[in-house]
């Protein structure tokens, strides 16, 4: 019980500072409603979750046993995040009147996280430092905190991108946001291959 704390604060740092899926929280909620946001963090918070308790479960091990699947891991990650900067770099800025379906939805936020290299590092470095090995009940605790701070901290990123839409409503402003956003995907995908 006493890693109860511990564990909170490694996963609200972890899951609230910025990165390629917290960014694409900040463009979601700028661009569409906020249901729609939400839609995507959930799909990134379940899909964390799965490839947390998949590298406590050993996942990780694997990867470190067969560097080529780290590396198609990585490439494949890297080609994900230049493929949504690119789309939200050609965003017009022109912000939607109803409901449109192209947000990134569910299952773009869960396929984020496993090709996502902070989601894999916040879990293996998690897991390494709260957890004793093969110790499942821990894991599934640690699992269990992260769930909700996860989604807490996913979702403030869609309510401060709605923020913005709501007192920024000239597309070139927005374009702009949007083409910064993408060059800071662009410069992660940089920091990936050269780090």
């Amino acid at each position: 019980m006493s890693l109860i704390l511990p564990m909170s604060a490694f996963a609200l740092a972890a899951s609230i500072s910025p990165g390629p899926v917290n960014l694409m929280c900040l463009s979601s909620g700028t661009r569409y409603p906020i249901s729609k946001g939400l839609i995507f963090v959930t799909g990134a918070t379940l899909g964390f979750i799965a490839l947390f308790i998949g590298v406590g479960l050993g996942l990780y091990s694997v990867l470190t046993l067969m560097p080529v699947l780290e590396t198609l891991l990585r490439w494949a990650g890297v080609a994900f995040l230049l493929y949504l900067s690119f789309k939200l770099a050609m965003d017009s800025g022109v912000l939607p009147d109803r409901d449109e379906g192209d947000a990134p939805g569910f299952g773009t936020g869960a396929m984020m996280q496993w090709l996502n290299p902070k989601a894999w590092l916040a879990s293996a470095s998690g897991i390494g430092a709260y957890t004793s090995a093969n110790d499942l009940n821990q894991v599934l605790l640690f699992a269990g905190l992260y769930l909700p701070i996860c989604w807490l901290s996913l979702a403030c990123w869609v309510y401060a991108g709605a923020f913005l839409r709501r007192h920024v409503r000239k597309p070139s402003v927005l374009m702009t946001i949007n083409r910064t956003l993408a060059s800071l995907l662009v410069l992660s995908c940089l920091y990936l291959l050269f780090a």
